[in-house]
């Protein structure tokens, strides 16, 4: 862990990122001006100080469970999810590696021409040094979401917190875009997440930070430098924890 620089709340800090926070407006796949921004927030990030890890969804170019609910194998489906995570998590260091932030990729699922295999002490060791990690492939398993990945690899990585990105500036009690007399949270226990079924996670996720004590930031991912208000707790942002 690093000591606390220029007023961080959080020195080591994993974020969540959907693959459709990555198509920006689009219908499928990646806008790379949104990847490029987002590059751009993790980099002035880690310039403060931050250790940061990344997980990266898949599911603007294919999500397992909408295979599986249109007749596919849902472990086979789950798996192609998993490689489009990979696909996300090579373009998002390439961004990285374009503004000079050092990044690696490591994989749950080993692919050695493409990038590395997930080895927790390596992991930390890039973290130490102050290299972005980025995960790709989930859990390497199938039935887990990206949430649960990041949850994981949270604990793995002795990260302060997990901040999931999202399209919101918070919790909320139904879809603030659907609903005007949405509830907006500042705190809620993990208690509350499964006991109100507040779709923030899924509940293996909200369990396994339960279990470890593990504090979940849910935030805005579309105002720029809003990952650094994250860090410094400037953010209008849920925090889940207790």
């Amino acid at each position: 862990m690093t000591s606390p620089r220029t007023g961080l709340r959080y020195n080591r800090l994993m974020l969540k990122l959907s693959g459709e926070a990555l198509m920006g407006q689009q219908a499928y796949g990646l806008d790379m001006s949104v990847v490029d921004r987002l590059a751009k927030d993790i980099a002035e990030a880690s310039a403060a100080g931050a250790q940061i890890a990344v997980v990266v969804g898949g599911g603007n170019i294919f999500r397992g469970l909408t295979g599986a609910a249109k007749g596919m194998d849902r472990a086979t489906a789950d798996y192609m999810g998993m490689l489009a995570t990979v696909m996300n998590a090579l373009a998002f260091q390439n961004a990285l590696h374009r503004i000079g932030v050092p990044s690696r990729v490591l994989s749950a699922i080993p692919m050695p021409t493409v990038c590395e295999a997930y080895v927790r002490p390596k992991a930390i060791s890039y973290m130490d040094k102050g290299d972005v990690v980025v995960f790709a492939a989930g859990t390497g398993n199938p039935f887990f979401t990206t949430d649960t990945a990041a949850t994981l690899r949270a604990i793995e990585m002795n990260c302060d917190a997990v901040a999931k990105a999202t399209m919101v500036d918070g919790v909320y009690s139904a879809d603030p875009k659907r609903d005007a007399a949405a509830v907006r949270y500042d705190r809620l226990t993990y208690s509350e997440v499964l006991a109100k079924d507040l779709k923030v996670m899924d509940g293996a996720a909200i369990a396994l930070a339960r279990d470890n004590g593990l504090p979940v930031i849910v935030f805005s991912i579309e105002e720029p430098g809003s990952f650094l208000k994250v860090l410094r707790g400037e953010a209008r942002q849920t925090v889940i924890g207790g």
